[in-house]
């Protein structure tokens, strides 16, 4: 059982199909299932009608799915008894820091882009009046968690030194991606996750919850970004990085495959192809490597 999750903050872009496809191969060629999910939790993110122009997109690319769309803002209860759960075993605690407060910490070491919370609220008065209202953390131990992802290989991690106490709910009252994420892999019974590197340092986290939620996390596989052709990663405005400005300027779905199923691996060239003819291909598992959107698209597109 694999998913596909967008976030419906804007029009699918490139690497999103690149998820896509690679989550839906992977389900069709196991004989298992694909969920479709719609990460819309972020409340204040959401674009009104990305969803439906997401789903849109994906049918001209020729991709189906077996369960959804699940809308993560219609689960509301479900990430409420976890955190519950998480709070009766002592695990979870009130932090009313903003982000300056963390910053003027000079010890908080970082996590690439990510500042290591520092503790300050861990051992204060849960009950004591609070500066604004507070997120809740969970708790991490001094130990390492260890995975193997089937594509980026190993990755360690020490919660307490490298991440820190995270938040499973935000002071704003929105439920944090770590906590929803993990809920709804378990509760629809997701064996694989394909996602992109960038969420890679995060999977740890996630790795961690589940356990303490009583189940077994699902295996991972992290997949290159997409890049523009000028080897960056795609921004909003990259000139043909979404499947809409592609179907307007012309470009077939069956080149978008092409491009796709050749930077996964599962075909030898990045020829037009249609998605049967992606999955009869010989290849056995996912073999990604770094795709960047040919030129010839962003010239369509720009001119």
């Amino acid at each position: 059982m694999t998913r596909f999750a967008p976030s419906p903050t804007g029009d699918l872009h490139l690497g999103g199909a690149y998820v896509a496809l690679a989550s839906w191969w992977m389900a069709r060629r196991q004989g298992g299932a694909l969920v479709l999910r719609v990460e819309d939790i972020d409340a204040p993110r959401v674009v009104p009608g990305s969803a439906e122009r997401i789903l849109e997109d994906l049918r001209w690319l020729g991709l189906d799915w077996d369960q959804g769309p699940l809308v993560q803002s219609e689960r509301l209860p479900r990430y409420a008894r976890a955190l519950e759960t998480l709070q009766s075993q002592g695990l979870v605690y009130p932090c009313d820091c903003s982000r300056a407060d963390i910053a003027r910490v000079a010890s908080a070491p970082h996590l690439g882009e990510e500042t290591v919370y520092p503790g300050i609220c861990r051992e204060l008065d849960p009950a004591r009046p609070m500066k604004r209202p507070p997120a809740m953390r969970l708790r991490v131990p001094d130990a390492r968690v260890s995975i193997h992802d089937a594509l980026a290989g190993e990755l360690s991690q020490n919660l307490a030194r490298d991440i820190g106490d995270f938040v499973l709910h935000r002071g704003d009252g929105i439920y944090a991606y770590q906590l929803v994420v993990v809920v709804d892999d378990l509760e629809m019974g997701i064996t694989d996750v394909v996602r992109g590197i960038d969420l890679l340092a995060s999977t740890p986290r996630q790795i961690h919850l589940a356990q303490l939620l009583g189940a077994a996390p699902p295996r991972y596989h992290h997949v290159p970004l997409v890049l523009d052709t000028d080897g960056q990663r795609l921004a909003k405005r990259t000139a043909g990085a979404h499947l809409r400005g592609l179907r307007e300027a012309g470009v077939s779905p069956e080149e978008v495959l092409g491009e796709l199923a050749f930077g996964l691996g599962l075909t030898a060239s990045p020829e037009a192809c249609s998605r049967d003819e992606v999955l009869r291909s010989s290849a056995e598992q996912l073999a990604p490597h770094t795709l960047r959107i040919p030129a010839r698209w962003s010239a369509r597109r720009s001119g």
